[in-house]
């Protein structure tokens, strides 16, 4: 995994978690790899692995069986869809909407660029 400057370590560590959530690779009560595993296969410090999973816990994405380990909730997906639509909404969107109104894009255009864009990556 690449990180970015933009953003704290530990939230795009919570975006890959969610990923793998939303993609199915982690299925609902799947364990997750130890604090440990995931900071060595992401080369970080465990405490910012132990920061992420934290985060997601208290987005009832994950739960944390003492002693066990981290297991994904069984609603994790429509909590991963609610948590990441309140980031897109608060933080991409603005900027989307800013670079809509410079550019002079119309909404014809937009929905013609999505409709192509989820056509040719959706639909197999």
């Amino acid at each position: 995994m690449e990180f970015r400057d933009n953003k704290a370590i530990y939230l795009q560590i919570a975006e890959y978690v969610c990923e793998h959530i939303l993609l199915e690779k982690w299925k609902a009560e799947e364990k997750l790899p130890s604090v440990r595993e995931l900071a060595v296969e992401l080369e970080v410090n465990p405490n910012t692995v132990m920061r992420t999973y934290e985060l997601l816990q208290n987005k009832s994405i994950i739960n944390n069986k003492r002693g066990i380990g981290f297991f994904v909730s069984d609603d994790a997906i429509e909590h991963v869809k609610s948590y990441r639509k309140a980031l897109f909404m608060d933080d991409e969107l603005p900027v989307v909407f800013r670079n809509i109104y410079l550019l002079n894009i119309g909404f014809d255009e937009l929905k013609s660029k999505y409709e192509t864009f989820v056509k040719e990556n959706f639909n197999a």
